[in-house]
């Protein structure tokens, strides 16, 4: 989702990390995506996108890029901003002078690019994010990517001997991994997901983070005898909630949840686990600890509330650092943690958290110089590249490094300390990008934002996320996906 500025995010996010709008926003939405199945679905025809041809592979050029092919690069405008690939296509341009690079950034992805797939011309390399992400499942599923294994096995950017697939964090290959072993989708950022807020209003209340729900409901009822909300989200965007929520059904219930959730099973969300976290964000509402007017808010509105020390928890990725640079103050001490449990019983320990890739790169299988867009990823994907986007946008890349000698900001050094808490206690849901419109408009929009609002009981909201996901299991148009 990954740095999405109207998502994830996730953007990107989602995402992330963007990441779709209510109601009105949500027709902006819907019909795009309906209309991009049909598409992919009549896509597998013609096209007008002339390939480039095969360049000389060298120590230098491994993946055989044509030194004088034009490289189109389409990156989504979120969160994270655009300097840190126009940085990078510079040293593209220095290595290949003779190619034309044509560099563009959108926040409207799908709208911008659909038509271009469906004539066959799209571009060499996209950043796939934002409320207008294109489906994931849905590109896979028609055949519409280029497997970037070549990108993955050939030298790193730094070092001839390594691959680059070695130069990469844990988890990366396999999550752009759908059913098999071709690895379509690059995720660039590595997002953590959580509940952010400011230490020192955290430290004025006299309180640490809540471990357990009933610290949680303690610490909310102290900020709001101080005028404070507890917690405030992208009301807009509810699909910004499972960021928090997703990783403490996993706490609770164990990381089988979560999986049987992705799968699509029966029932996945009657688990009893899922009853305990939606009954505990449904008690924020009851309580009166969210912030008056939430629901209309969208993402740049309820974290400028916050920053503004309206309320003190929302659940984001770590894009909301850059995000939310020119309203967060000087002294806010920037802080995530992963989710409050329940009680002593849950199956995980306290700090298991949400991290995983975000801002997801494509390179479609039509690109007239699919070569030129794996290139352009591997220089991202080198030290240099990575260290320049840490510094510029206070978040982590996929590359496994790059934040010797840079100055950690807040966030960044508190998103680094809830991973290595965290340990092995990372999970990963798959929902946001194997099944986007059912996890954003119906498990975000219809259903946790309903609840949220208090338009809907926990059970009522169960039921009809229940509902939503048996008919995505049944529905023969959809390709499905499970944890291997």
């Amino acid at each position: 989702m990954g740095s999405t500025s109207a998502e994830n995010h996730g953007s990107s996010g989602v995402g992330r990390r963007a990441l779709i709008k209510r109601s009105a926003a949500l027709g902006l939405v819907s019909v795009p995506t309906m209309s991009f199945l049909s598409a992919c679905a009549s896509s597998g025809g013609g096209g007008n996108n002339e390939k480039a041809k095969a360049g000389k592979k060298t120590d230098k050029n491994p993946l055989g890029v044509n030194d004088t092919a034009r490289m189109e690069f389409v990156l989504f405008d979120g969160g994270f901003g655009k300097e840190y690939a126009e940085d990078a296509v510079k040293i593209y341009q220095k290595d290949f002078p003779k190619a034309q690079v044509k560099f563009s950034a959108t926040q409207k992805i799908q709208s911008t690019l659909q038509p271009r797939f469906n004539q066959g011309n799209p571009p060499d390399l996209i950043d796939n994010s934002g409320a207008e992400q294109m489906d994931m499942g849905v590109l896979v599923g028609k055949n519409q990517l280029t497997d970037l294994t070549p990108l993955l096995d050939a030298p790193s950017y730094d070092d001839p001997g390594k691959k680059v697939r070695d130069t990469l964090r844990p988890g990366i290959v396999e999550m752009g991994q759908f059913d098999g072993d071709p690895v379509w989708i690059m995720y660039y950022a590595y997002t953590v997901y959580g509940v952010w807020y400011s230490q020192k209003a955290l430290d004025s209340l006299g309180e640490e983070y809540p471990k357990d729900w009933d610290a949680m409901l303690r610490v909310c009822a102290k900020a709001k005898k101080k005028g404070m909300a507890g917690w405030t989200y992208a009301g807009k965007y509810p699909y910004y909630i499972p960021f928090s929520l997703y990783p403490m059904i996993g706490k609770v219930g164990g990381r089988e949840v979560l999986d049987a959730i992705d799968n699509l099973e029966p029932n996945a969300w009657k688990h009893p686990a899922v009853k305990a976290c939606f009954d505990a964000y449904y008690e924020l509402y009851q309580k009166g600890y969210i912030l008056k007017g939430t629901p209309g808010l969208d993402h740049i509105q309820s974290q400028t509330a916050w920053a503004e020390g309206k309320a003190l928890f929302i659940p984001n990725g770590s894009w909301v650092e850059n995000e939310s640079a020119n309203v967060i103050p000087a002294d806010f001490d920037l802080a995530v943690s992963a989710p409050s449990g329940i009680d002593s019983s849950d199956k995980m320990p306290f700090g298991t958290i949400w991290a995983s890739g975000g801002e997801p790169f494509i390179v479609p299988a039509k690109a007239a110089n699919a070569a030129g867009g794996m290139e352009q990823l591997r220089i991202m994907l080198s030290e240099a590249s990575s260290k320049n986007f840490t510094s510029k946008v206070k978040s982590l890349t996929a590359y496994n490094g790059g934040t010797d000698g840079i100055e950690l900001t807040p966030g960044l050094k508190s998103g680094v300390a809830a991973l290595e808490l965290a340990g092995d206690n990372v999970l990963n849901p798959r929902m946001q990008d194997w099944y986007v419109q059912l996890q954003k408009e119906k498990i975000g929009v219809a259903g946790l934002g309903e609840m949220m609002a208090g338009r809907a009981t926990p059970a009522e909201t169960i039921k009809k996320i229940q509902g939503y996901a048996d008919q995505a299991a049944k529905d023969s148009s959809i390709k499905h996906y499970k944890h291997q």
